[in-house]
């Protein structure tokens, strides 16, 4: 199962400054949708240890991704099983055992959030500029994906002084799609 250590960084942006971005960066044609499925216990077990279990779907694959809270802050571990269709149809349905991603839970498909991403090199990392919905909500904000925390946090401050951008830093996107669920 692969594993990796993910560091990043977000920030909130409104709608005007999400498209002034695609057009800035030229990304109009590069927009891909991609839907996150949550997976959960029925007491939200996963949820309230700050664990996310989802399932990605892009086009035709499927990931099922277990991500955790890093040591340090805007770091992230992650395991990954890459999921055949026919599987992951049976998991969205039926849930599953979640050993697999080495969990001791019986899962189900609690929430789901669909991102509309683009994605660009800027200095030693990636932008995505993100577009979510999710049970009626939009939202938007800028992802920084980095191998260098340091290095990353100065270049992604400098890249929203840059743009007049404040820093807001965003929940996460499981807990907004969990959040939309409880609070209905």
């Amino acid at each position: 199962m692969p594993n990796n250590i993910e560091l990043e960084f977000k920030t909130k942006i409104s709608e005007e400054q999400y498209n002034a971005l695609i057009k800035e960066f030229e990304l109009e044609n590069n927009i891909f949708p991609q839907t996150n499925f949550y997976f959960d216990t029925p007491n939200l077990d996963l949820f309230k240890q700050n664990v996310v279990l989802r399932i990605r779907q892009k086009g035709e694959n499927f990931k099922l991704t277990k991500k955790e809270r890093g040591v340090m802050a805007n770091e992230a571990c992650e395991s990954h099983v890459f999921l055949q269709e026919e599987m992951a149809l049976d998991f969205l349905k039926n849930g599953f055992d979640a050993n697999i991603i080495e969990l001791n839970y019986k899962v189900h498909n609690v929430c789901e959030l669909t991102t509309y991403r683009a994605k660009t090199t800027y200095k030693d990392g990636i932008l995505f500029f993100d577009k979510s919905e999710y049970y009626g909500k939009t939202d938007y904000e800028i992802e920084y994906e980095v191998d260098s925390i340091e290095q990353g946090k100065k270049d992604f401050l400098q890249f929203l002084k840059e743009h007049d951008i404040p820093y807001t830093e965003p929940e996460r996107k499981s807990t907004r799609a969990y959040n939309a669920i409880i609070n209905k």
